[in-house]
């Protein structure tokens, strides 16, 4: 099956060159051109990915991917024409996977999309491996009492009501969850779940832990679900 990617970018020519250059390689390409646009497609064709561009017409697209991160849990690649640190910050704070600063090669926007494609592949089939073998008559869903991991449909319950996470919050999660018990350290985390070509530090899964603890623990400041693992890193406990 054809991977999706929504592309949301507003010059048109820039846009064409972007859907043509992404067909070529096999992806299947839908393009919206405002910020409502983006939304209403990203909600009926459900994407693998979104390129989304910063300054759009309607709503920017801060606004679109903290929109976008209440109802979903797609990978977005913000583009923009601005290098401005406070901008990067914020693109991702609202949830952004990643950020690419115009003017850009093709060849590296296209590197960035296999490899977050392929993060998000290996993970969903390592999951359902796992979990599958784990528990094969549930269909694949992990269940750790009142939180349930669907990975199929990338979809957490929490005391049966959806959870909103952001992509790596919920591929963190569902990483640990598969490899429940086991003492993980920061640097193999950072590796199976950001990947080796991510250019940041072992506290990016630190951030990341506290995120999922404030959610996901009665006591966050006495976690019972992700514990610390002393000169190690982190273990699920489900």
């Amino acid at each position: 099956m054809e991977e999706k990617i929504l592309v949301v970018e507003d010059e048109i020519s820039l846009q064409e060159t972007l859907a043509y250059n992404l067909k070529k390689q096999g992806y299947a390409v839908y393009t919206a051109s405002t910020g409502g646009q983006a939304l209403k497609s990203a909600r009926e064709l459900k994407p693998d990915l979104i390129l989304l561009d910063i300054m759009l017409p309607e709503m920017d697209g801060f606004e679109v991917c903290r929109t976008l991160r209440q109802e979903m849990n797609t990978p977005v690649l913000m583009l923009t024409a601005r290098d401005d640190e406070i901008d990067r910050v914020v693109g991702l704070e609202v949830g952004a996977d990643d950020y690419l600063t115009k003017p850009f090669s093709m060849r590296e926007l296209l590197a960035r999309v296999k490899a977050m494609l392929r993060r998000v592949r290996l993970i969903r089939e390592d999951a359902e491996a796992k979990s599958t073998a784990q528990d094969s008559h549930s269909g694949g869903i992990l269940t750790f009492g009142n939180l349930e991991i669907n990975p199929t449909r990338r979809e957490i319950l929490f005391d049966s009501k959806p959870l909103a996470l952001k992509p790596k919050e919920y591929e963190l999660l569902q990483y640990l969850a598969v490899h429940r018990g086991q003492a993980l350290t920061r640097d193999t985390i950072l590796e199976k779940v950001w990947g080796w070509d991510f250019i940041g530090d072992s506290r990016t899964v630190d951030v990341h832990i506290r995120w999922l603890r404030e959610k996901i623990e009665k006591d966050p400041a006495k976690p019972q679900r992700i514990v610390t693992v002393r000169g190690a890193g982190y273990r699920f406990e489900g």
